[in-house]
Order: structure tokens, then C-alpha cells, then sequence
């Protein structure tokens, strides 16, 4: 099979890891609106109810017209059986027999008032039909659009729950297309087959009851293409099924490739790869395309093939049933509902399974989800959690404590820590520390050493695979996260803002329950020097920016994650390469206030910039996850060690620059 590109596309299609246990668990979904659920189908049971005893209401119309024109033919005064006998000896059998099964007066025309009636009471039950039929549709609806509710809820509760390393080795596309298209794919399926489906296989016992009512016989005769029509129903989705999870594991890397060429544009541009992205994203869309044209393929063959089945169905009724008819044992009328019944039952039929491909690409989106929300949460907080001491409150501008408070807080121990991604390959092993409150501390060393997973240990992003890490005497690991992570203000290298004001962005740093008030947010912001480019803008810090921090520059952004930090008042500061996206005058200028604003708290700072780190109580250097030297900027440059040996290459560097 080769797409509309003409290359050929290799790989088999990955088949449903369970789908009874994935539709099971979907249905299961429905479960907290069971109040709901029984009205839905009690309303469906009666539409249905009184839908499929309207044609046997029609029949009798057509048995009262066609009477009334059998009587009016035939000489008045006599009964039904002297003219049947008549018509017998005048050798018209045939037509006996007909009538043998035909309730007429002779003489007698069409009664009009009794036709009337009975149309008037199909009208009505068409009618309540309807009405009830747009009651469980309601209901429908309602269960539905509640249940996909609950699945986004969960999914982004569940998200909050995962670990750092499951996004680190998840591609940030594939996550969002499982958020987004699959669980808007299982609630189109909801949508377009709940119901239907309801109301069909409803439909299919009641005709079905119906049809047995009527005739016996024609029941059994059109009961013969039901096993034709369950064998190709069930053959075509087996073949169809694993292509439709193909289809949605290749869409979700397909919106990874798109998220990534997007998020990384300038990039590709600059180095010159928009040939090379293009021709990955023609390959994964080729690969989309041949998985969603084999499951379209296979499971569009479905309906032909039960419409197919089902005129076979109506052609054998309707010949058995005019063979009845001619020897008197049915009437026109039950003849003429039979055959709409045999419609009725075919249609459901033809219905279920030409849903086949909405259910079955639903349940593959279905599996998607629920394998996020299976998938290995960080370890729950401790039951039992502690809480270290907190220091007052910093004023930004003085650098001072605000109040007595409690004992000053930020004492940060590391006890022989050993960390590892791969269980097979050590990072950090057997690395022991200690940090005073309130000194700083820069962590420096060639890319790949261990700084920032020092951080992220120090964070609980990821836990320690030996040793312990205590804050202020109490191990972080009997800490909850939220009440760690709350006393720590982290600056990333790379910034994150959101779609609001500047002013909002700031103040996302503030503790959830705390009211900021606008004098605070423009304090953090002079304290970062961002309020002298803020109040350049034009609604100052009103001013709304995008989700991608489009209006302002780099540098700029970084302005305002550090004031969002400093708003926060940790007791422990991370600033890892924070100043890497300004120019030199902004980075004194933010040195200088992170001085003031290290005063009584605890900060890290990792640089490759040694220039910006001269000031700091201890700069530790590392290299393959072990600190190899620690000391004062003069101290570690009269050892000459490691450190010296990487000053001095970036002095070297900047004098060549200069050069």
C-alpha cells in the first residue's frame, strides 16, 4: 500500500492490547451517572416500544381499506363465507383463498371513520415514539458530555501525579494528542454510537418479538441472515481494529514531530533543516495516511456488505410472504407490516455494524487514555508529613526580615546522596554536603556533571537512590512536595510564561491562597530591574503577552520569571543559568539584587558563566557526579585545580573574543 507521496510504507499494523477489557472500563466511565442511565433507557425502551407497534397499526389500515374494496365489489345481502364459496365455484380458487383471510361485509365499501382511527392512533404512537426518543437523547447527551468531563478531570489530575521522568522520556506532542484528540475521539464515538446503539439493539428484539407475533413462519425465514450477518460483521472488525490503533499511535507522533518543528522553527531555519523536517513530516503523514486508509478500508466494507445481506433478507420475506397471502393464511395487512418489520430488523443491523469503525477507533483512543492514567505515579507524600520551621517574611527592597518570625530556616544537608537515571549507569555516588543559611552556593562543571540534577534532587522532581537530603534537620523525603517545594523559588534557563497580563505573571509566583496586591508585584519587579521595561510598554504592567511570551524579548521574560521568583520569598533560591539570557548591564544589575535578596535565604546558583558566581560563600565543582573541589572563588583559583582551569579558559576565550 503506498500513500498519495508513492513510497511504499513498511510495518504491520499494532494490534488492540485488550479490547473487551478497554470497552469494559469505557463503559465503566458511564457508572456515576447511573440516576440518569435508567431514565434514558426506560425513555429509549418505550420509544422503541411504541415505534415498532405502529406498522402493525398501519397493517390494519391497509387490511380496512383493502376490505372496504373487496365488499363494494361484491353483491350486498350476502356474508363473507357464501362469497368466498361463490367465487370457489365459479373456480376462482386463487382469489378464495385470498380472501379467506380478509375481514369484509359484501355490499359493504371502505369505512372511512374506522380507517380514520386507526391512522389517528399511529399518528399518535409516532408521535409519543418521538417525543420519548428525543427524551433519552437528552439524557444521552448529558451522560456523555458528564463522563468526558470526568475523563479530562482525571487525566489532568493524573498528570499532576506523574513523575518528571515520565515527561522526560514522553514526547510533549504525544502527551498532548492523548489529551486532546483522543479523549475528543472517544467522546465523538460516545456521541455517534451510544445512543444509536441503545435504540438499535432495542429495536432488534422488539421487531424482532413483533415479528413472531405476526408470523411465526417469516420470523424463522428472516432470522436465517442473522448468523451471515454476526460472521461478517465479527471478520471485518478483527481486520479492521488494529489499524485504527495504528491510526491514533501515528497521529499522536505525528502532532509530536509538528510540536517539536514548531516550538524549534528558528532553529530549523537557521540551520537551514526545513527540507529535512518537511520530509519527516511527509513520512510520519504518510504513515497516518496508510493507517487510517487500511482501517477506513476494512471497516467500510462493513455496511455494503450488510445492506447486501439485508435485501437478500427482504426479498426471501417478501416472496414467502406473498405465498401466505395467496393461500389466505395472512393478510395484505400483516404482510405489509412483516415486511416493514423486516426493514426495521435489517436497518439495526445494518446500523450496529457500520458503527463497527467508530467503536473500534474509539476504543483505540480509549486505550491510549487509559494507559496515561495507568501509568507509574511518584510515591505519595507521606501520611505523616513534617514540617521544618519558617523564617519571617524578607522585605524585597531592604533585604531585611520583616518580623520576629521563627528561627531562621535554609540549613540544606546532603548525606551521602546516590542518584542514577539508568540503573545501570551511577550519575552521583556517595556525594555528602552541607549549606549554611543563608550562603550561597554556585554549583559549576562541564555539561552532563550533575548540577542540575542536584537541583532536581534537592526538589524531590526525582528521588535519591541512597542517602538523604535534610532541610533544616528534617529529611525532604517526610516532607509533602507541595510544602518543600513551597519555600523554594526556582529561575530556569528556559522561561515559562503564560497567556495574561505581565502583572499576572508575576504574581503566579505568590503562594495560592495569598492575596498579591499590585504594590507587591511592581516591588518584585523592581527588585528584578524589570519595572523600568515594563513601564515602556504600552499598558505597562497591564500589558497581555502571549502563551509564548511573543511582545517581549528574551531577556526580558527572564526579567519577569526572577521577579515572579523573588514575589514567592523562598527560603531557598535555585537560579540555574538565570541570568543566561541577558545582557552584561542587566546581569550586574541583577546581581546586585539578587545580593540583597539572598539575605537570610539559602541560594544556589548554577552558572557556566564563572564571572557571575565571584561573590558566592562556596562554589562546589563538579564532574561525573562527585564534587571534586569546593571553596571561595580566590581559594579555588590559588589551588589551581579544576576550577582554576576553567576560569581560565573562559578568560582566554573572552580575550580571543576581544581580539
Amino acid at each position: 500500500m503506498s500513500g498519495p507521496g508513492g513510497r511504499m510504507m513498511v510495518g504491520s499494523a499494532e494490534r488492540s492490547m485488550d479490547f473487551k477489557g478497554s470497552v469494559g472500563r469505557l463503559l465503566r466511565q458511564l457508572a456515576p451517572d447511573r440516576v440518569l442511565i435508567w431514565p434514558m433507557l426506560a425513555a429509549a425502551l418505550l420509544s422503541v416500544a411504541f415505534s415498532v407497534v405502529g406498522p402493525l397499526v398501519l397493517g390494519r389500515a391497509t387490511d380496512l381499506v383493502f376490505a372496504g374494496v373487496v365488499g363494494q365489489e361484491l353483491p350486498a345481502g350476502g356474508t363473507k363465507a357464501e362469497a368466498v364459496e361463490g367465487l370457489r365455484a365459479e373456480g376462482e380458487k386463487g382469489v378464495a383463498d385470498v380472501l379467506t383471510g380478509v375481514d369484509f361485509t359484501p355490499g359493504e365499501g371502505i369505512d372511512f371513520d374506522a380507517v380514520g382511527r386507526v391512522l389517528l392512533l399511529a399518528l399518535v404512537l409516532f408521535l409519543v415514539s418521538g417525543l420519548l426518543a428525543l427524551v433519552a437523547t437528552r439524557l444521552s447527551i448529558t451522560i456523555i458530555n458528564r463522563t468526558v468531563f470526568r475523563m479530562r478531570r482525571d487525566v489532568q489530575a493524573k498528570l499532576s501525579r506523574l513523575p518528571l521522568s515520565y515527561f522526560d522520556r514522553s514526547k510533549r506532542g504525544e502527551v498532548l494528542s492523548r489529551v486532546t484528540n483522543d479523549i475528543d475521539n472517544i467522546s465523538q464515538t460516545l456521541q455517534q454510537s451510544m445512543g444509536q446503539l441503545i435504540n438499535s439493539l432495542l429495536t432488534i428484539v422488539g421487531v424482532l418479538g413483533m415479528m413472531f407475533w405476526v408470523s411465526p413462519l417469516l420470523a424463522l425465514v428472516a432470522l436465517v441472515t442473522v448468523p451471515v450477518s454476526i460472521v461478517v460483521a465479527t471478520r471485518v472488525g478483527k481486520r479492521s481494529q488494529p489499524h485504527f490503533v495504528q491510526q491514533w499511535k501515528t497521529t499522536g507522533q505525528l502532532n509530536a514531530h509538528v510540536e517539536e518543528m514548531y516550538t524549534g522553527h528558528a532553529l530549523v531555519k537557521v540551520f537551514g533543516r526545513q527540507k529535512e523536517a518537511a520530509e519527516g513530516f511527509a513520512e510520519q503523514n504518510e504513515a497516518l495516511y496508510e493507517a487510517g486508509f487500511r482501517a477506513q478500508f476494512n471497516s467500510g466494507m462493513m455496511q455494503p456488505l450488510m445492506f447486501f445481506i439485508s435485501n437478500l433478507n427482504y426479498v426471501v420475506v417478501a416472496v414467502v410472504g406473498g405465498l401466505r397471502v395467496a393461500s389466505g393464511t395472512l393478510s395484505i395487512g400483516d404482510v405489509q407490516a412483516f415486511i416493514q418489520y423486516s426493514r426495521q430488523f435489517s436497518m439495526p443491523l445494518t446500523q450496529v455494524a457500520s458503527m463497527a469503525n467508530l467503536v473500534q477507533s474509539g476504543v483505540a483512543s480509549a486505550e491510549r487514555v487509559f494507559e496515561l492514567l495507568d501509568a507509574e505515579e511518584q510515591e505519595p507524600d507521606s501520611a505523616d508529613a513534617v514540617s521544618p520551621r519558617r523564617p519571617a517574611p524578607v522585605d524585597l527592597v531592604k533585604g531585611a526580615a520583616g518580623g520576629a518570625g521563627n528561627k531562621a530556616a535554609g540549613r540544606v544537608s546532603l548525606e551521602r546522596v546516590s542518584f542514577r537515571y539508568d540503573p545501570e549507569k551511577p550519575l552521583i555516588e556517595d556525594l555528602s554536603l552541607a549549606v549554611e543559611p543563608g550562603h550561597t552556593v554556585a554549583i559549576v562543571g562541564p555539561t552532563g556533571a550533575g548540577k542540575t540534577t542536584l537541583v532536581n534532587l534537592l526538589m524531590r522532581f526525582y528521588e535519591v537512590t541512597g542517602g538523604r537530603i535534610s532541610l533544616d534537620g528534617v529529611d525532604v523525603a517526610n516532607m509533602s512536595r507541595d510544602d518543600l517545594r513551597s519555600g523554594i523559588g526556582m529561575v530556569l534557563q528556559d522561561t515559562w510564561l503564560f497567556g495574561g497580563t505581565i502583572a499576572e505573571n508575576i504574581a503566579y509566583g505568590a503562594a495560592e491562597s495569598r492575596e498579591v496586591t499590585r504594590a507587591e508585584i511592581e516591588e518584585a519587579a523592581r527588585a528584578a530591574h524589570a519595572d523600568r521595561f515594563i513601564r515602556t510598554l504600552p499598558d505597562g504592567y497591564d500589558t497581555v503577552i502571549e502563551d509564548d511570551g511573543s511582545g517581549v524579548s528574551a531577556g526580558e521574560k527572564q526579567l519577569i520569571t526572577i521577579a515572579r521568583a523573588f514575589l514567592s520569598d523562598p527560603v531557598i533560591l535555585v537560579l540555574d543559568e538565570a541570568t543566561s539570557s541577558v545582557d552584561t548591564r542587566t546581569e550586574v544589575l541583577i546581581q546586585q539584587a539578587m545580593a540583597r535578596l539572598a539575605h537570610g535565604r539559602t541560594s544556589f546558583v548554577i552558572a557556566h558563566r564563572l564571572s557571575t558566581i565571584r561573590d558566592a560563600d562556596v562554589i562546589l565543582v563538579m564532574e561525573n557526579g562527585a564534587i571534586v573541589e569546593q571553596g571561595t572563588h580566590k581559594e579555588l583559583l590559588t589551588a589551581g585545580g579544576a576550577y582554576a582551569r576553567l576560569y581560565s579558559a573562559q578568560f582566554a576565550e573572552a580575550v580571543a573574543e576581544v581580539d
